[in-house]
């Protein structure tokens, strides 16, 4: 316990799933926490399950596309808790096409969210970061930001921008003691998993090669790892989490 004592944590996609694990966790090691996500009653919900356990927690609505709304979340946060010094880039979405039929339209949210809105929050925390002398930034990619998945192009196109976007931003920051590392979650059991997996449950057990899937927690603990000063000389790395499936 205790390993954020002190620490400001803004997560985003917070309302469910890895998101919310995350922010559970981060509030039992003594991180003031910053949930965002779209969907807040779900959201709310994790916040006052935070609070009710002893933990300080905020939620905002949040469209992780938006500059504008950044610079919100980035205001409410210092003028609740003073500063920010870790970030999250949680939120995101999946899309399933082939390249062939693949819609520009879809494409483009895609990017957006996953890959855009990432970039977008770390320009919004970096200054308050600076401010403090330090930082951690989490960016949660994906093994499909290390592979090709088939079906998947505008998801791993966005998933494998971000894999070298963070450690673009880690070079950057490094002499500000700014950490930039990405997560590489595999088959992780989600509300936003769970509907595919259980019409294709076949399909994803040739891949994980440990006899169980992942689950929300299994991320949560490594990116508190990459969140505290246990992986202070960790910068532009890369935390695969996948049960074994990059392993070949």
């Amino acid at each position: 316990m205790g390993r954020l004592t002190g620490k400001t944590a803004i997560i985003t996609g917070a309302a469910t799933g890895m998101g919310a694990e995350e922010a559970r966790l981060f509030a039992r090691e003594g991180a003031q926490v910053v949930l965002t996500d779209v969907n807040l009653e779900a959201m709310n919900q994790v916040t006052e399950e935070i609070k009710a356990a002893g933990g300080e927690a905020l939620a905002l609505k949040h469209n992780v596309a938006s500059e504008e709304e950044w610079t919100n979340v980035v205001e409410e946060t210092v003028a609740r808790f003073g500063k920010v010094d870790i970030l999250v880039n949680n939120a995101g979405i999946s899309a399933r096409t082939t390249i062939g039929n693949l819609d520009l339209t879809e494409w483009q949210r895609v990017l957006d969210i996953n890959l855009t809105g990432c970039v977008v929050g770390m320009k919004a925390v970096i200054p308050e970061m600076q401010k403090v002398g330090a930082g951690s930034i989490i960016n949660i990619s994906s093994i499909g930001g290390i592979v090709g998945m088939a079906g998947s192009s505008a998801y791993t196109a966005a998933k494998g921008g971000l894999r070298t976007l963070t450690k673009a931003a880690a070079v950057e920051y490094a002499k500000q003691s700014i950490r930039v590392n990405s997560v590489h979650p595999g088959i992780i059991v989600t509300p936003m998993t769970e509907p595919s997996m259980k019409d294709a449950m076949p399909y994803y057990q040739t891949f994980t090669k440990l006899p169980y899937f992942g689950k929300p927690e299994d991320v949560a603990y490594g990116v508190l790892f990459l969140a505290s000063d246990e992986s202070r000389f960790m910068t532009g790395s890369e935390l695969v989490i996948d049960g074994g499936w990059t392993a070949l």
